[in-house]
């Protein structure tokens, strides 16, 4: 598939889902039956029906020290019949640390995924392909495996590989921009190119919505020294990078005090921020950034920002393989589905009881049932055989025969206490239902996490949350109400689980929910520790829940406030 396919292509890789499943699978095996993992169970075969009786369904930590002999110098072929040429990272958000994949620099699937994607939106989005697109992307600098292979995010690698060159025609901002290491010269030039270009822009973006988060913020702090820029005509000399300098010196140009005035109209002839991104940039259509599962916390300040344009959840991926695209992109965040391709890699599917385990069946991609939640298994290309990815996806219909599936929650348990299981998809209906207390103070949500504390007697859920008033105050001071957030812990109580009141009301062991309140700019710490810990800026996700000490720490150093709920929820 190239970048100049049509939606023919879609027609043919989602009716043909069967043959084309079948066919990768049978190009995997030949490719890897001969492997030190694999041939323990083949023997060198490349049957299908010998891999699904003898392969053993796996978790990352089963295959890891393999992976790891590979980066310390062994043969690829210990895992894979292609040349393993890099290693990426995954976000390190999810499970505390970075996992590392083995991987090749054959992009092809990512850029026909995104040949299909560019398609979609211009079917659905009126006047979209008449414009550019402002997608926020950062780079680090590739670091080696013991073996000398590059190390890096699946962002980094793609975004200094010859691909991108092909991707970037309508993008707002140029290569050298975004491959700039320093982060806060490229954020600052990636900001810049998008003002001056104000006028051309249709769709805001950038992988997770926690990124256009503290843009936002970045640009709070900054659009006067942005504007000084513009109206000027020359850079801020802390700019240093040598490739940021000339990129912008080609589209600064002259001084341009009309728009310079614009911006400083904007940025403070208003009461609030409110609909500041269709302020700035008048022709912006949507934003494109994932707001599925945990991500859907950021949609009241995404919509709030945005004047409520419409979100839009492209794709559905993860370190292990891209799994499909949302054909419906103008959908509503809960009504988003992805369309499995089925070229991308094998897929099966175990099918996940009503108590959150996967000891059922196993099918195939084309053999899953309406309604019913599954975890996906991957066997990809590039040594992973059989393993689970740790979501949990429902189908909601189908494309042909491919299968369309919402994601639900990650699999495993966020907290507990004592014996009851909350889970992503518990603490985001319980957000959901708080956030109107919040509505009603005027206050908006722009960060979110928590742990289950069990240093206190008993134990209890500890939520972090970062707060911003809708109305520009004249202060950097904010107004907390204690009864409007004793209330907010109450609601979120009662949102809960049946088995998490029970414990909290009946028996008494689980104790009163806490809200503590951190400064603003505390996520942004937050984001700041992860990619200090290997975590790529792009693919960064604010963790729904915190384990690791340290990040507690960054989050316990800026509480300004702690609240209880003072009553029991009902059962």
């Amino acid at each position: 598939m190239s970048q100049g396919c049509d939606l023919s292509v879609l027609e043919e890789l989602t009716s043909n889902a069967k043959q084309i499943q079948d066919d990768v699978l049978n190009k995997i095996l030949k490719a890897n039956a001969n492997t030190e993992y694999l041939s323990r169970f083949l023997e060198g075969s490349s049957d299908k029906e010998l891999f699904k009786k003898n392969v053993p369904v796996v978790s990352y930590e089963d295959v890891k020290p393999y992976i790891d002999r590979v980066a310390n110098g062994e043969p690829s072929d210990i895992l894979s019949g292609e040349p393993i040429t890099a290693f990426t990272l995954s976000s390190g958000t999810s499970s505390g640390n970075p996992k590392i994949f083995p991987a090749t620099d054959n992009f092809e699937n990512i850029k026909s995924a995104g040949a299909l994607n560019s398609l979609i939106m211009s079917k659905h989005v009126a006047g979209y392909n008449q414009g550019k697109v402002m997608i926020f992307r950062f780079t680090h600098p590739i670091s080696t495996t013991p073996c000398g292979l590059p190390l890096a995010s699946v962002v980094t690698i793609l975004m200094k590989s010859k691909h991108f060159l092909s991707m970037e025609k309508r993008s707002t901002i140029p290569k050298e921009i975004i491959r700039c290491p320093d982060k806060k010269q490229s954020m600052y030039c990636q900001l810049l190119f998008g003002l001056v270009q104000r006028d051309e822009v249709v769709s805001v973006g950038a992988s997770f919505p926690s990124v256009l988060v503290q843009l936002i913020n970045f640009l709070e702090k900054y659009w006067k020294e942005l504007a000084r820029n513009i109206r000027s005509g020359h850079l801020s000399e802390w700019i240093t990078d040598l490739s940021c300098r000339d990129s912008v010196s080609i589209i600064l140009g002259e001084p341009n005090p009309e728009l310079a005035d614009l911006i400083k109209k904007e940025c403070t002839g208003q009461e609030s921020w409110q609909g500041i991104i269709t302020r700035l940039w008048p022709k912006t259509k949507c934003i494109e950034t994932i707001v599925t599962g945990t991500l859907a916390q950021y949609i009241p300040v995404l919509e709030f920002y945005s004047n409520k344009l419409p979100l839009v959840s492209k794709n559905y991926a993860s370190s292990e393989t891209f799994f499909g695209i949302n054909l419906n992109p103008l959908s509503k965040p809960e009504h988003v589905s992805y369309t499995f391709l089925p070229n991308m890699a094998y897929f099966e599917f175990i099918d996940v009881g009503v108590d959150g385990g996967t000891e059922g069946e196993i099918v195939d991609l084309v053999d899953v049932k309406l309604g019913h939640y599954y975890e996906p298994l991957v066997t990809n290309y590039y040594g992973l055989h059989r393993c689970r990815v740790g979501d949990v996806l429902q189908v909601t219909g189908f494309y042909n025969k491919a299968p369309q599936f919402r994601f639900v929650r990650r699999k495993n348990t966020v907290l507990s206490i004592y014996v009851e299981s909350t889970t992503e998809e518990d603490l985001l209906k319980a957000l959901a239902r708080a956030a109107v207390v919040l509505e009603s103070s005027d206050l908006i949500m722009t960060g979110f996490t928590c742990y289950a504390d069990i240093s206190t007697v008993p134990g209890h859920y500890v939520f972090y949350l970062e707060l911003k008033a809708k109305v520009n105050s004249g202060t950097n001071v904010l107004l907390l109400d204690n009864k409007v957030l004793v209330e907010y812990c109450c609601v979120m109580e009662e949102s809960l689980s049946s088995s998490y009141r029970t414990l909290r009301r009946q028996d008494g062991l689980i104790g009163a929910l806490e809200v503590r309140i951190v400064q603003k700019g505390t996520f942004d710490s937050l984001m700041e520790f992860f990619v200090s810990r290997g975590a790529s800026i792009t693919q960064y996700k604010t963790p729904i829940c915190i384990n690791s000490v340290e990040a507690l720490k960054v989050l316990e150093d800026k509480v300004l406030a702690r609240f209880f709920s003072d009553k029991s929820p009902p059962i």
